[in-house]
């Protein structure tokens, strides 16, 4: 098999396992009512999920991407849209790249 065809078969392999990673929850939550203790930690979970695949990278890089890291944390702890703090977050580690 080919390089092309090992990619495609790849791609269509990750989709089918994101779409049945997606399907499979609906089911298993088809039947529960959540509320109370399980609301609170599904609402956790993306932020977690986002944290553990943020944290190595800000902490395995240089100090510019972990002051660009700390400066886009202060954004969004202001509470400004989501928009205004990606942009503050690609200017500030593109300024500090420079600089530093």
């Amino acid at each position: 098999m080919n390089d092309s065809l090992v990619t495609i078969a790849a791609i269509i392999g990750m989709a089918l396992a994101t779409w049945l990673t997606r399907v499979g929850g609906l089911f298993l939550m088809k039947g529960v009512t959540v509320k109370g203790r399980l609301k609170a930690a599904l609402d956790a979970l993306p932020p977690a999920v986002l944290m553990a695949v943020i944290a190595p990278t800000v902490l395995a890089t240089g100090t510019a991407e972990t002051l660009a890291a700390a400066i886009t944390a202060m954004a969004a702890l202001l509470r400004l849209p989501m928009i205004a703090v990606v942009a503050i977050g690609v200017a500030a580690v593109v300024a500090l790249r420079a600089v530093l």
